[in-house]
């Protein structure tokens, strides 16, 4: 009979695929903690594979969240830094970008490619998880990497050199040069902070009237797409961010700039 403590076990582990379908860590912990006492709930009777059961609940409540949400959410840092889970999270580069990637998708096709391409579930186990077809599965996963192959049509070394550029333009506080590497309706964010610029013209001038008034210096990491920066003040440098960049083509459609020197150490930088 599977025990309350099987099922808690799996907590570390929903929390991160939570966190990657909604972006936010306070979501995650309340689609997690729902999750959990739900299973808990229906845990007499039970028989079945315990893992897939419990996706499939924490799976279909984050999409509720979603669905329930007025407005879309930035993507939030992750702080659950207790667990290895979370050390994954926050250390590897490669997978940072790949959150802020996603993000682009629908919630259907994110959910799906994280069943069938992070989780490895079959196209079936995948659609039972999410109450539609195979056949619905194979096209939300094939649009989603469809939009992901869009992000990296540059290539590793062309992301490399273009975030580069990027990088350079802002320790050369050339503001023109950095808005000129932005698509027409780029976003820049900065979790923890509730502060959000689309677009050319509110960008330009966030950066004008903020960021650009001190001197910075960028530090790169695995990922072409995630930079540690240091931002100069009189003379003192003192860790600022980790800036995820996400491309489409050549240029460059959201800054996800996650706030706080607890970024900067956790990458070793």
């Amino acid at each position: 009979m599977t025990s309350f403590e099987e099922v808690a076990g799996y907590r570390d582990e929903l929390r991160a695929h939570c966190y990657r379908l909604l972006g936010s860590m306070d979501d995650a912990e309340d689609a997690v903690q729902e999750t959990l006492q739900r299973a808990w709930r229906n845990l007499d009777g039970f028989e079945g594979s315990l893992r897939p059961w419990l996706y499939k609940i924490a799976t279909n409540r984050a999409l509720t969240l979603i669905g329930q949400r007025k407005q879309p959410v930035e993507l939030g840092p992750p702080m659950f830094v207790d667990s290895a889970e979370a050390q994954v999270l926050v250390r590897e580069s490669v997978e940072l970008a790949f959150v802020a990637a996603i993000h682009h998708l629908t919630p259907t096709q994110r959910a799906a490619l994280l069943l069938r391409d992070v989780l490895g579930y079959s196209a079936r186990e995948a659609a039972d998880m999410l109450g539609t077809s195979p056949a619905a599965v194979h096209s939300a996963v094939r649009r989603a990497r469809a939009v992901l192959a869009e992000q990296d049509s540059l290539g590793e070394e062309g992301q490399r050199e273009a975030a580069a550029r990027y990088a350079e333009a802002w320790t050369a506080g050339d503001l023109e040069a950095i808005v000129s590497m932005l698509t027409d309706d780029a976003r820049f964010t900065m979790p923890p902070f509730d502060e959000r610029y689309h677009g050319h013209a509110e960008i330009r001038k966030f950066l004008a009237d903020g960021p650009l008034q001190y001197g910075w210096r960028f530090v790169p990491t695995a990922s072409p797409k995630v930079w540690v920066t240091y931002v100069i003040d009189d003379g003192v440098e003192l860790p600022a961010s980790l800036d995820i960049l996400v491309f489409r083509g050549a240029k460059i459609s959201s800054v996800v700039s996650f706030i706080g020197d607890e970024f900067v150490k956790f990458c070793g930088l």
